[in-house]
């Protein structure tokens, strides 16, 4: 198996935990917040916190558009905290020690060989970027004997990680456009059962009647409203995470490059032949 389907397969396996645990999570959230929160009147026209986040006083309970924003928006974070736990370890390893930082050390072909053999010894070194951007420079190095042909293979690396690192936002961009999605055909649900509560006008001379089929017609714009309300929130709060996390890895992949140019790249020495 490659270094780049070891890491595909960790990160699948790490995606796939992370969304059960957020579903769980999501769904314990619900309950928790729809047990503590108070329960509105059906009928009653006025609005409570709990109708807002979860649709409560809907007939269809549990089963509302809310909360399946809810569960969408929790797997969405589950995406943001894999990215930003990956971001983090492959910033760590920028203080491994893995190259020489002093001002005066020169690497030669056979100093290039611990490097090398440290490197390969240790366990997990298919996880990261930065061991498999050094191994793909010692080897170019040690075929071709060419500084430049070295710079050039990293600088490539570096091309391709980068496009791979956007690639992993692609789950995250759709759950993103998903919430908003959902919030408008819950407004769309909403306006439509309102228009067909309309059609039943009761005699106007019926008050409390008409009470009844006003505050029928309210809570059902209440839930056009309340999911776009709440999708928006969710999304906005996603987009912002999103923006910080990929900042993170990108500045991350950043550093890896600098290290591996001041600590490997400026310090070999093309020996005559």
């Amino acid at each position: 198996m490659s270094a780049f389907d070891h890491i595909e397969l960790k990160e699948s396996n790490s995606r796939v935990l992370g969304i059960l645990i957020a579903l769980l999570a999501g769904a314990g959230m619900i309950g928790l917040f729809s047990f503590l929160l108070p329960v509105p009147e059906v009928g009653s026209g006025r609005m409570f916190l709990a109708d807002i986040l979860f649709d409560r006083g809907s007939l269809r309970y549990p089963l509302t558009i809310q909360n399946l924003m809810w569960l969408m928006f929790a797997v969405g974070i589950s995406e943001v905290i894999l990215r930003f736990n990956r971001a983090n370890s492959e910033i760590k390893q920028l203080k491994a020690g893995l190259l020489p930082d002093d001002d005066a050390s020169i690497l030669r072909s056979k100093d290039l060989i611990p490097i090398y053999r440290r490197i390969m010894r240790s366990p997990r070194y298919k996880n990261h970027r930065l061991q498999r951007i050094i191994l793909r420079a010692i080897q170019q190095f040690q075929i071709g004997r060419s500084v430049n042909q070295a710079n050039s293979l990293v600088n490539s690396s570096l091309e391709l990680i980068q496009h791979e690192v956007d690639l992993k936002y692609n789950i995250l961009r759709y759950i993103v456009w998903l919430i908003p999605t959902l919030g408008f055909i819950g407004t769309v649900i909403g306006i439509a059962m309102a228009l067909s509560a309309a059609n039943n006008m009761p005699n106007l001379e019926d008050s409390a009647a008409v009470q009844m089929w006003f505050s029928l017609m309210t809570s059902k714009l209440g839930l056009a409203f309340n999911t776009t309300f709440l999708a928006l929130i969710m999304a906005a709060i996603l987009v912002f995470l999103q923006h910080i996390a990929q900042g993170r890895e990108e500045s991350g992949l950043n550093g890896i490059g600098q290290y591996v140019l001041d600590n490997l790249i400026n310090r070999l020495y093309e020996e005559e032949s």
